[in-house]
Protein backbone atom coordinates (compact mmCIF):
# COMPACT_ATOMS: atom_id res chain seq x y z
CA UNK A 1 0.00 0.00 0.00
CA UNK A 2 1.00 4.02 -1.11
CA UNK A 3 0.09 6.79 0.39
CA UNK A 4 -0.32 9.71 -2.23
CA UNK A 5 -1.58 13.73 -2.02
CA UNK A 6 -3.74 15.48 -4.57
CA UNK A 7 -3.35 19.44 -4.81
CA UNK A 8 -5.38 21.70 -5.83
CA UNK A 9 -5.55 21.86 -9.29
CA UNK A 10 -3.97 18.74 -10.06
CA UNK A 11 -5.74 15.62 -11.00
CA UNK A 12 -4.92 12.13 -10.41
CA UNK A 13 -5.77 8.57 -12.53
CA UNK A 14 -5.11 5.73 -11.04
CA UNK A 15 -3.33 2.86 -13.33
CA UNK A 16 -2.95 -0.68 -13.24
CA UNK A 17 -2.33 -3.11 -15.72
CA UNK A 18 -2.05 -0.31 -18.36
CA UNK A 19 -5.40 0.77 -17.78
CA UNK A 20 -7.18 3.41 -16.17
CA UNK A 21 -9.44 2.24 -12.91
CA UNK A 22 -10.43 4.96 -11.32
CA UNK A 23 -9.82 9.23 -10.73
CA UNK A 24 -8.67 10.63 -7.79
CA UNK A 25 -9.33 14.61 -6.68
CA UNK A 26 -7.85 16.98 -4.01
CA UNK A 27 -7.12 14.81 -1.27
CA UNK A 28 -5.11 11.80 0.24
CA UNK A 29 -5.40 8.44 -1.00
CA UNK A 30 -4.04 5.02 -0.56
CA UNK A 31 -2.61 2.75 -3.78
CA UNK A 32 -3.12 -0.59 -3.68
CA UNK A 33 -0.61 -3.22 -4.71
CA UNK A 34 0.08 -2.87 -8.97
CA UNK A 35 -1.52 0.98 -8.76
CA UNK A 36 0.31 3.49 -9.79
CA UNK A 37 -1.04 7.22 -10.40
CA UNK A 38 -0.56 9.93 -12.52
CA UNK A 39 -0.62 13.04 -12.22
CA UNK A 40 -2.40 16.11 -14.34
CA UNK A 41 -2.18 19.95 -13.69
CA UNK A 42 -5.76 21.21 -14.65
CA UNK A 43 -4.12 24.03 -16.05
CA UNK A 44 -2.57 22.37 -18.99
CA UNK A 45 -3.62 21.38 -22.09
CA UNK A 46 -5.93 17.73 -22.51
CA UNK A 47 -2.82 15.48 -22.92
CA UNK A 48 -3.62 13.86 -26.19
CA UNK A 49 -2.25 10.57 -25.28
CA UNK A 50 -4.74 9.55 -23.27
CA UNK A 51 -7.97 8.01 -24.51
CA UNK A 52 -11.31 10.56 -23.98
CA UNK A 53 -13.64 7.29 -25.28
CA UNK A 54 -12.22 4.93 -22.46
CA UNK A 55 -11.72 7.94 -19.62
CA UNK A 56 -15.89 8.57 -20.38
CA UNK A 57 -16.51 5.47 -18.97
CA UNK A 58 -15.41 6.00 -15.57
CA UNK A 59 -17.24 7.38 -12.90
CA UNK A 60 -17.23 11.30 -12.52
CA UNK A 61 -14.75 11.89 -15.65
CA UNK A 62 -16.71 14.09 -17.71
CA UNK A 63 -17.61 16.53 -14.51
CA UNK A 64 -13.77 16.83 -14.29
CA UNK A 65 -13.52 18.10 -18.37
CA UNK A 66 -14.84 20.36 -21.00
CA UNK A 67 -15.84 18.62 -24.07
CA UNK A 68 -16.61 21.00 -27.23
CA UNK A 69 -17.40 19.35 -30.53
CA UNK A 70 -16.73 22.03 -33.75
CA UNK A 71 -18.39 21.27 -37.06
CA UNK A 72 -16.67 21.31 -40.47
CA UNK A 73 -18.41 24.61 -41.06
CA UNK A 74 -17.74 26.47 -37.77
CA UNK A 75 -15.61 27.43 -35.57
CA UNK A 76 -15.14 28.30 -31.58
CA UNK A 77 -14.12 31.13 -29.65
CA UNK A 78 -12.81 29.95 -26.37
CA UNK A 79 -13.04 32.81 -23.69
CA UNK A 80 -11.42 31.94 -20.37
CA UNK A 81 -12.45 34.16 -17.30
CA UNK A 82 -14.25 36.06 -20.05
CA UNK A 83 -11.01 37.32 -21.97
CA UNK A 84 -10.53 35.57 -25.23
CA UNK A 85 -8.02 32.79 -25.38
CA UNK A 86 -8.06 31.30 -28.30
CA UNK A 87 -9.75 29.92 -31.48
CA UNK A 88 -10.78 26.30 -32.41
CA UNK A 89 -11.33 24.45 -35.66
CA UNK A 90 -13.27 21.41 -36.40
CA UNK A 91 -13.02 18.59 -34.42
CA UNK A 92 -13.06 17.59 -30.90
CA UNK A 93 -11.71 19.60 -28.36
CA UNK A 94 -11.01 18.08 -24.72
CA UNK A 95 -10.28 20.68 -21.56
CA UNK A 96 -9.41 19.93 -18.03
CA UNK A 97 -12.05 22.40 -15.82
CA UNK A 98 -10.08 25.10 -14.27
CA UNK A 99 -11.09 26.85 -10.94
CA UNK A 100 -11.36 29.82 -13.75
CA UNK A 101 -14.45 29.87 -15.93
CA UNK A 102 -14.14 28.56 -19.25
CA UNK A 103 -16.56 29.51 -22.16
CA UNK A 104 -16.92 28.37 -25.41
CA UNK A 105 -18.94 30.52 -28.55
CA UNK A 106 -19.72 28.23 -31.24
CA UNK A 107 -19.94 30.08 -34.82
CA UNK A 108 -21.59 29.37 -38.22
CA UNK A 109 -18.88 30.18 -40.67
CA UNK A 110 -20.56 29.63 -43.88
CA UNK A 111 -22.13 32.76 -44.37
CA UNK A 112 -20.00 35.81 -44.89
CA UNK A 113 -21.08 37.97 -42.11
CA UNK A 114 -20.02 38.71 -39.01
CA UNK A 115 -22.82 38.71 -35.91
CA UNK A 116 -22.74 41.51 -33.68
CA UNK A 117 -21.92 39.33 -30.84
CA UNK A 118 -18.42 39.33 -31.36
CA UNK A 119 -16.40 42.64 -30.51
CA UNK A 120 -14.69 43.65 -33.42
CA UNK A 121 -11.85 44.41 -31.44
CA UNK A 122 -11.11 40.82 -31.35
CA UNK A 123 -10.98 39.96 -35.18
CA UNK A 124 -7.57 41.27 -34.79
CA UNK A 125 -6.04 38.43 -32.66
CA UNK A 126 -3.74 36.36 -34.34
CA UNK A 127 -5.83 33.25 -33.74
CA UNK A 128 -9.36 34.45 -34.91
CA UNK A 129 -7.92 37.07 -37.99
CA UNK A 130 -7.04 33.78 -39.94
CA UNK A 131 -10.24 33.16 -40.36
CA UNK A 132 -11.21 37.07 -40.97
CA UNK A 133 -11.03 38.86 -44.11
CA UNK A 134 -10.79 42.56 -44.44
CA UNK A 135 -11.46 45.20 -46.44
CA UNK A 136 -10.60 49.14 -46.31
CA UNK A 137 -12.83 51.89 -47.70
CA UNK A 138 -10.79 54.62 -47.41
CA UNK A 139 -12.61 58.00 -46.44
CA UNK A 140 -12.74 59.51 -50.46
CA UNK A 141 -14.36 56.14 -51.67
CA UNK A 142 -17.08 54.34 -52.25
CA UNK A 143 -17.18 50.77 -53.21
CA UNK A 144 -19.19 47.82 -54.85
CA UNK A 145 -19.80 44.91 -53.07
CA UNK A 146 -19.88 41.10 -54.81
CA UNK A 147 -20.68 37.92 -53.50
CA UNK A 148 -20.09 35.14 -56.04
CA UNK A 149 -19.97 37.25 -58.66
CA UNK A 150 -23.71 38.96 -57.65
CA UNK A 151 -23.83 42.69 -56.73
CA UNK A 152 -24.71 43.37 -53.09
CA UNK A 153 -24.39 46.23 -51.71
CA UNK A 154 -22.74 49.48 -51.99
CA UNK A 155 -19.96 50.13 -49.09
CA UNK A 156 -19.50 53.63 -47.93
CA UNK A 157 -15.82 54.79 -46.54
CA UNK A 158 -14.60 52.43 -43.46
CA UNK A 159 -13.38 49.21 -42.70
CA UNK A 160 -15.05 46.03 -43.26
CA UNK A 161 -14.85 42.22 -42.17
CA UNK A 162 -16.31 38.80 -42.96
CA UNK A 163 -15.60 35.67 -42.05
CA UNK A 164 -13.21 33.73 -44.49
CA UNK A 165 -14.83 30.59 -46.61
CA UNK A 166 -15.73 28.82 -50.08
CA UNK A 167 -17.76 32.05 -50.84
CA UNK A 168 -15.71 34.53 -52.98
CA UNK A 169 -16.08 38.10 -52.06
CA UNK A 170 -14.73 41.11 -54.60
CA UNK A 171 -14.86 44.96 -53.96
CA UNK A 172 -14.95 47.23 -56.99
CA UNK A 173 -13.73 50.81 -55.49
CA UNK A 174 -14.32 54.26 -56.80
CA UNK A 175 -12.60 57.80 -55.94
CA UNK A 176 -15.50 59.98 -55.21
CA UNK A 177 -13.62 63.26 -55.13
CA UNK A 178 -13.43 65.68 -58.07
CA UNK A 179 -11.12 64.48 -61.07
CA UNK A 180 -8.93 65.86 -63.89
CA UNK A 181 -9.32 64.55 -67.64
CA UNK A 182 -6.61 66.00 -70.19
CA UNK A 183 -7.72 65.29 -73.51
CA UNK A 184 -4.75 66.13 -75.19
CA UNK A 185 -2.72 66.32 -78.82
CA UNK A 186 -5.82 66.05 -80.52
CA UNK A 187 -4.82 66.56 -84.22
CA UNK A 188 -7.74 67.85 -85.83
CA UNK A 189 -9.05 69.41 -89.58
CA UNK A 190 -10.76 72.18 -89.57
CA UNK A 191 -13.73 73.13 -91.67
CA UNK A 192 -11.03 75.20 -94.47
CA UNK A 193 -8.38 71.92 -94.39
CA UNK A 194 -6.20 73.63 -91.48
CA UNK A 195 -4.97 71.23 -88.91
CA UNK A 196 -4.37 72.05 -86.24
CA UNK A 197 -3.52 70.51 -82.44
CA UNK A 198 -5.96 71.01 -79.12
CA UNK A 199 -5.82 69.85 -75.48
CA UNK A 200 -8.61 70.01 -73.71
CA UNK A 201 -9.38 69.71 -69.69
CA UNK A 202 -12.07 68.40 -67.98
CA UNK A 203 -13.00 68.14 -63.91
CA UNK A 204 -15.80 65.88 -63.58
CA UNK A 205 -17.32 63.56 -60.69
CA UNK A 206 -18.97 59.76 -60.17
CA UNK A 207 -22.58 60.57 -58.68
CA UNK A 208 -23.70 57.23 -59.34
CA UNK A 209 -21.27 54.57 -58.34
CA UNK A 210 -23.41 51.87 -59.39
CA UNK A 211 -24.10 53.10 -63.21
CA UNK A 212 -19.99 54.13 -63.07
CA UNK A 213 -18.78 50.74 -62.04
CA UNK A 214 -21.35 48.03 -62.78
CA UNK A 215 -23.20 49.52 -65.93
CA UNK A 216 -20.52 50.55 -68.01
CA UNK A 217 -17.05 49.32 -68.27
CA UNK A 218 -13.91 51.61 -67.85
CA UNK A 219 -15.93 54.62 -67.55
CA UNK A 220 -13.67 56.85 -67.51
CA UNK A 221 -11.84 55.41 -71.30
CA UNK A 222 -15.30 56.04 -72.26
CA UNK A 223 -15.95 59.81 -71.12
CA UNK A 224 -12.26 60.41 -72.81
CA UNK A 225 -13.75 58.87 -76.02
CA UNK A 226 -16.88 60.91 -75.45
CA UNK A 227 -14.84 63.95 -75.38
CA UNK A 228 -13.28 63.40 -78.22
CA UNK A 229 -15.58 62.58 -80.37
CA UNK A 230 -17.51 65.79 -79.80
CA UNK A 231 -14.59 68.14 -79.94
CA UNK A 232 -14.10 66.43 -83.00
CA UNK A 233 -17.47 67.43 -84.47
CA UNK A 234 -17.63 70.86 -82.99
CA UNK A 235 -14.47 72.05 -84.68
CA UNK A 236 -14.98 70.03 -87.97
CA UNK A 237 -17.84 72.43 -88.77
CA UNK A 238 -15.89 75.49 -87.98
CA UNK A 239 -13.16 77.51 -90.58
CA UNK A 240 -9.68 78.34 -88.47
CA UNK A 241 -10.83 81.99 -88.28
CA UNK A 242 -14.40 80.93 -86.91
CA UNK A 243 -12.39 78.38 -84.15
CA UNK A 244 -10.09 80.95 -82.95
CA UNK A 245 -13.13 83.92 -82.79
CA UNK A 246 -15.05 81.58 -81.08
CA UNK A 247 -12.63 79.04 -78.48
CA UNK A 248 -14.22 80.00 -75.42
CA UNK A 249 -17.75 78.77 -76.50
CA UNK A 250 -16.61 75.11 -76.87
CA UNK A 251 -16.89 74.81 -73.00
CA UNK A 252 -20.92 75.56 -73.92
CA UNK A 253 -21.18 72.83 -76.21
CA UNK A 254 -19.24 70.24 -74.93
CA UNK A 255 -21.42 70.83 -71.87
CA UNK A 256 -24.68 70.67 -73.53
CA UNK A 257 -24.02 68.04 -75.92
CA UNK A 258 -22.59 65.87 -73.66
CA UNK A 259 -24.95 65.92 -71.09
CA UNK A 260 -26.95 63.12 -71.33
CA UNK A 261 -24.23 60.53 -72.27
CA UNK A 262 -22.31 61.75 -69.35
CA UNK A 263 -25.20 60.96 -67.15
CA UNK A 264 -25.50 57.18 -68.60
CA UNK A 265 -21.68 56.86 -67.02
CA UNK A 266 -23.17 57.95 -63.59
CA UNK A 267 -20.44 61.07 -63.71
CA UNK A 268 -21.12 64.75 -64.02
CA UNK A 269 -19.04 67.15 -66.02
CA UNK A 270 -18.21 70.18 -63.31
CA UNK A 271 -16.13 72.47 -66.05
CA UNK A 272 -14.03 72.25 -68.62
CA UNK A 273 -12.67 73.91 -71.65
CA UNK A 274 -9.61 74.48 -74.33
CA UNK A 275 -5.65 74.99 -72.99
CA UNK A 276 -4.04 75.32 -75.80
CA UNK A 277 -4.91 75.43 -79.89
CA UNK A 278 -1.25 74.45 -81.60
CA UNK A 279 -1.19 75.81 -85.09
CA UNK A 280 0.99 74.40 -87.74
CA UNK A 281 4.24 75.85 -88.16
CA UNK A 282 3.63 77.75 -91.47
CA UNK A 283 0.20 78.45 -90.95
CA UNK A 284 1.45 80.09 -87.39
CA UNK A 285 3.60 82.14 -89.42
CA UNK A 286 1.27 83.51 -91.94
CA UNK A 287 -0.68 84.62 -88.87
CA UNK A 288 2.26 86.46 -86.70
CA UNK A 289 2.25 88.23 -90.61
CA UNK A 290 -1.19 89.33 -90.35
CA UNK A 291 -0.63 90.07 -86.90
CA UNK A 292 2.14 92.13 -87.28
CA UNK A 293 0.53 93.75 -90.78
CA UNK A 294 -2.42 94.74 -88.43
CA UNK A 295 -0.34 96.08 -85.71
CA UNK A 296 1.45 98.16 -88.46
CA UNK A 297 -1.68 99.70 -89.64
CA UNK A 298 -2.96 100.51 -86.50
CA UNK A 299 0.34 101.96 -85.43
CA UNK A 300 -0.21 104.11 -89.11
CA UNK A 301 -3.65 105.23 -88.28
CA UNK A 302 -2.62 106.65 -84.95
CA UNK A 303 0.17 108.81 -86.13
CA UNK A 304 -1.61 109.93 -88.95
CA UNK A 305 -4.40 110.82 -86.26
CA UNK A 306 -2.03 112.79 -84.25
CA UNK A 307 -0.50 114.55 -87.19
CA UNK A 308 -3.63 115.81 -88.02
CA UNK A 309 -4.70 117.08 -84.37
CA UNK A 310 -1.08 118.22 -84.24
CA UNK A 311 -1.41 120.32 -87.62
CA UNK A 312 -5.02 121.23 -86.55
CA UNK A 313 -3.44 122.49 -83.04
CA UNK A 314 -1.10 124.84 -85.10
CA UNK A 315 -3.49 126.02 -87.40
CA UNK A 316 -5.68 126.89 -84.24
CA UNK A 317 -2.48 128.86 -82.83
CA UNK A 318 -1.42 130.60 -85.77
CA UNK A 319 -4.92 132.20 -86.24
CA UNK A 320 -5.06 133.67 -82.70
CA UNK A 321 -1.41 135.29 -83.30
CA UNK A 322 -2.58 136.71 -86.43
CA UNK A 323 -5.41 138.30 -84.43
CA UNK A 324 -3.55 139.20 -81.36
CA UNK A 325 -0.29 140.92 -81.61
CA UNK A 326 0.65 140.94 -78.09
CA UNK A 327 0.26 137.20 -78.45
CA UNK A 328 2.93 136.84 -81.10
CA UNK A 329 5.28 138.81 -79.03
CA UNK A 330 5.04 136.51 -76.04
CA UNK A 331 5.06 133.36 -78.31
CA UNK A 332 8.11 135.08 -79.96
CA UNK A 333 9.89 135.91 -76.28
CA UNK A 334 8.64 131.91 -75.51
CA UNK A 335 10.95 130.60 -78.52
CA UNK A 336 14.08 133.00 -77.62
CA UNK A 337 14.02 131.86 -74.45
CA UNK A 338 14.19 128.40 -75.60
CA UNK A 339 17.22 129.16 -77.65
CA UNK A 340 18.64 131.29 -75.51
CA UNK A 341 18.57 127.86 -73.23
CA UNK A 342 21.05 126.11 -75.71
CA UNK A 343 23.79 129.09 -75.64
CA UNK A 344 26.34 129.19 -72.98
CA UNK A 345 27.43 132.91 -73.88
CA UNK A 346 25.86 136.05 -75.91
CA UNK A 347 28.70 139.21 -75.72
CA UNK A 348 26.43 142.34 -76.69
CA UNK A 349 27.70 146.17 -76.85
CA UNK A 350 26.70 149.58 -77.62
CA UNK A 351 24.59 152.25 -76.97
CA UNK A 352 22.54 150.47 -74.27
CA UNK A 353 20.52 148.83 -77.58
CA UNK A 354 20.61 145.49 -75.42
CA UNK A 355 17.38 144.02 -76.30
CA UNK A 356 16.99 144.80 -80.11
CA UNK A 357 20.82 143.38 -80.76
CA UNK A 358 19.55 139.92 -79.49
CA UNK A 359 16.38 140.38 -81.31
CA UNK A 360 18.46 140.56 -84.20
CA UNK A 361 20.46 137.94 -83.46
CA UNK A 362 18.21 135.22 -82.61
CA UNK A 363 16.34 136.37 -86.00
CA UNK A 364 19.43 136.19 -88.20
Amino acid sequence: MKRVHVHIGEIGLVVKNSAVIRILKTGDYWLGFGEKLEMFKVTAPFPSSLNLDVLLQLPGFQELVDIVEVGDTEICLVYLSNNFEKTLVAGRHVFWKELRERRFQLEDITEIEIPASINRQLLEKQTLSYYVRQYKIEPNEKALLFVEGVFVDILNSGTYSWWKNAKTIAISKADMRVLTLEVAGQEILSKDKAQIRINFTLQYQIVDIVKALLDNKEYEKQLYSLMQLSLRSYIGQMTLDELMERKTEIQGYILQNTLQQVACLGITVLTCGVKDIILPGDVRDIMNQVLIAEKRAQANSIMRREETASTRSLLNTAKLMEENSMLFKLKEMEYVEKIAEKINTISVSGNGQIVDQLKQLFVK
